[in-house]
Order: C-alpha cells, then structure tokens, then sequence
C-alpha cells in the first residue's frame, strides 16, 4: 500500500496532464495544419475541435477512471467493458508503438532542439561513432527513467516544476505576441475566412484534425497512473477537466500569435512555425532563447511521457498477462522501476535503429482506434453495472461518449481511406497481440489452476 505522502495531489496530477501533452506539436503543427486550411480562422477551428474533442475524451476517462482508480487507465477500462483479450491488445500496442515509440521521437525531438544549443551534441557531431543527437536521445531517456525511479513524490515536484516554467514561457509568448498584433492591427489574421465556394474539402478537414489531435496526444496520463493519486476518484476526474482545458486555453492563444505574427504565405509550410514567429516579432537574435525554451518544454514531457506510460505495462504484468517481473513495485519507493526500465530499453532500441520513425506513423491509428472502443466502454459498463460507484458521471449522456466514439471513429475511417496502406499495418500491429495473448492468458489459467477470474471477464 503507498503511502499518502508519496502520492500526487490535485494539482499534481492536472500538472502531469499538462506536462504529458505540452511538447513540440505545438510548435511545430501549425504550419501543416496552414497547408489543408490556410485561412486563421479556418486553423482556430481546427485547434478548437481538436481540443473540445480532448475535453469530450477527459469526460469519458474521467467517468471511468472515478469508477475504476487503478493503474493502467484504458487497459483497465477496456478489460472491465469487454474482457481480457481486447484490454491486452490496447497494452500490448501501448506498450511498443504508442509508448516505446512515442517517448523516443519525443527524446529525439530534444536533442535536435538541444543540438542547435550546443553543436557538439548535434547529429552532425560523432560521440563514439553515433550521431550527437542519438547520444542525447539516449541519454536523455537513461536520466530521466532513473529520475523517475527514485520516487512518485520527487518525480513529481520536478514534473510540476517544469510544467510551471513551460506555462510561464508560454504566458510570455503569448502576451508578446498579443502586443506585436496589436500593434500591427492584426494584419496578418485577414483573410480569416474563406471566400463562398472556396472552402476546403472534408479531407483536407480531417487531415488537419488529425494534426490536431497529435498535438493533444498525452491528455490521458493521469488514468494511467491513477494509483499513483491521492483521493483519485476525485482528482482524477477534476485533473482531466482542468488539464486539458488549460492546455486548449494555451493551444489556442499561441496559435492566435502565429496567425498575428506571419502572413499566410510564409506560415503555410513551416515546420518549426514557432521560432519563425518569435522571429518575426522580435528579431532573429531571439530565436536561440525560443530554441532553448521549446527544448525544455520537450524535456519535460519526455520526463511526464516516462512516468506515466510504464503504468500501463505495470498494470498487465500485475494481472498476469505480461512479463511477470514487471508487475513488482519497488520495496521503499512503491514505483514500477521495472517497468520503467523495460520501456527505456524498448525506447533505446527503437531511437538507435531508426525504427521509432516508422512506428510512429501508426500510433494515431491505434490511439484513436481505442479511444473510441473506450468511449463505447463508457455506455456498455452503464448497463453492465449500473450500480457501480460512480463518484463522477459525465452529463449529458448517452450524448458524449456517442459522440466522442463516433468522432474518432470516422476519422479512423478518414485514415484508412487516405492511407489504407499505413492502415493496414497498423491493423497487423494491433492484431500481432493475439499469439501473445494466447500464451500470457494461458499461463495464467494453468497458475490460477484453470480458475477464472470474475472481475474483467474472460
């Protein structure tokens, strides 16, 4: 049993929201979402649906994890609505593709940043006969897995600190960037809307929702980890609500400054769309500060990317239906070491073969594909168990959860019909569980003596 003292509290836990989503999508998404939408208004659309559709999504979660406070979040849903085998296969691809895969990009996207502060460490360096940036990803990933090892409380603290100092950052870009467009008049905004018979196409809608919502990914971290929480079903869903509120609050204000701050010939396009802005409004010479503070936004949310995601393998192993070992916590410090260090080895691997590049084109397919079945988790356990505690039930339903499957079931839709290709293997992924299952779940029949167990189904 943990103690009180080594878990989270409220603001805590809506910190770790913060931090998990608040990386480099936000400076770096914008300008490809000017590429299929390339009018402001049509761009704050789509961060807004983006965001309302998180919101919807935190609601359903938050419902669900007030119900069930346990480690392992959607995995922990999905096996209560729908049984073992679908919950194993959203952990199994938690654990290598959308996990593994997403801590090393996010590792990888720091040492670029950091790599442009100090050229030693660059890829265009050779430490040992690596490119710089791979000893940085690397390095990264080692310190702050052991930083996260050595307890929930000091994990914590320094979690919370940075996600302060990125807001702060934030803060300061955004009122300058209000100054500068004022000052302006705001004539980079216009046009803010398309003429009448000009509006874009719905797939150039859902692509840039799809870019959207990639910017939005880690809004669930605080499921993941519940057990981690003090008074979770609480807290849980108050820190869903007020993360990913203040995430779109912050999402939509920076994205004002971009519009304010480049015309839309120079915004569409543009990867790294927020040192162009800081550019544009204050001089190149502020672009190495912007570098520096877009990096230590990375770093913070590999560090909150590192904590949570390893609950999730915790929560399998625990029940039997992963790598034993990796269902232990540690003796003094109540935190899953490792599994947190089996999710780093994965993470190295795939930052030193390059394969983290291909795997990450198929995490969108998997995230939306189970946010929608746990959406529909939301409507199956109100009639598989209607008196269940409930501490939070989200209003109006059925409406939300409805819409919120839906949602992500079309654009999942949307993604096969542009890339059936991606599609598919993404499918073959999600499905190369199965034999996995099959073996786990026997074993833990033939331990239990062939018994099962009543809670989760079969």
């Amino acid at each position: 049993m943990k103690k009180e003292e080594q878990l989270l509290g409220y603001f805590d836990a809506a910190a770790l929201v913060v931090g998990a989503v608040i990386g480099s999508g936000i400076f770096l998404t914008t300008g490809l979402i000017a590429e299929f939408l390339p009018y402001s208004g049509l761009i704050l659309s789509a961060w807004l649906a983006g965001g309302i559709i998180t919101i919807l999504g935190a609601l359903c979660y938050g419902e669900l994890g007030s119900m069930y406070p346990k480690a392992g979040g959607a995995y922990v849903y999905l096996k209560e609505a729908f049984g073992r085998a679908p919950a194993f296969l959203f952990g199994w691809t938690f654990f290598i593709i959308i996990g593994a895969a997403g801590i090393a990009a996010i590792a990888v996207g720091f040492s670029e940043y950091f790599g442009s502060l100090v050229p030693s460490l660059s890829a265009n360096a050779k430490i040992a006969g690596l490119k710089g940036n791979l000893v940085v990803a690397v390095g990264s990933t080692i310190v702050l897995t052991y930083y996260n090892t050595i307890g929930v409380r000091n994990s914590a603290r320094g979690q919370t600190i940075l996600t302060i100092l990125r807001a702060l950052a934030l803060a300061v870009l955004i009122v300058a960037g209000f100054v500068f467009g004022f000052k302006s008049g705001g004539r980079n905004l216009l046009p803010i809307l398309p003429a009448s018979g000009a509006w874009p196409s719905w797939t150039a809608w859902g692509a840039a929702m799809m870019t959207a919502l990639w910017a939005f990914d880690g809004w669930y971290s605080v499921s993941c980890a519940a057990e981690d929480i003090r008074n979770p079903k609480r807290n849980i869903p108050r820190a869903l609500a007020t993360g990913t509120g203040l995430v779109l609050f912050l999402y939509l204000a920076v994205n004002i400054v971009y519009s304010m701050a480049l015309p839309m010939e120079q915004l569409r396009g543009t990867v790294r769309v927020g040192e162009a802005a800081v550019a544009a409004m204050a001089g190149a010479s502020w672009t190495q500060v912007f570098t520096g503070v877009v990096a230590l936004t990375i770093f913070g949310c590999l560090s909150a990317n590192i904590f949570y995601c390893a609950r999730v393998p915790y929560a399998m192993a625990r029940d039997g239906l992963f790598f034993g070992a990796l269902g232990k916590l540690h003796r003094r410090t109540s935190v899953p070491v490792r599994a947190l260090w089996a999710q780093a080895a994965v993470a190295i691997v795939l930052i030193l073969t390059g394969t983290f590049q291909k795997l990450i084109d198929y995490v969108l397919f998997g995230l939306v594909f189970f946010f929608a079945a746990t959406g529909a988790a939301v409507i199956v356990l109100r009639q598989k168990a209607p008196a269940a505690e409930r501490p939070y039930r989200l209003r109006p339903y059925p409406l939300i959860p409805i819409f919120f499957s839906a949602v992500n079931a079309a654009i999942l839709v949307a993604m096969a019909v542009e890339q059936p290709a991606q599609a598919a293997v993404a499918g073959l992924l999600i499905c190369s569980g199965i034999p996995a299952f099959l073996i786990w779940n026997g074993k833990r029949k033939a331990k239990s003596g062939g018994a099962i167990e009543s809670s989760g189904g079969r």
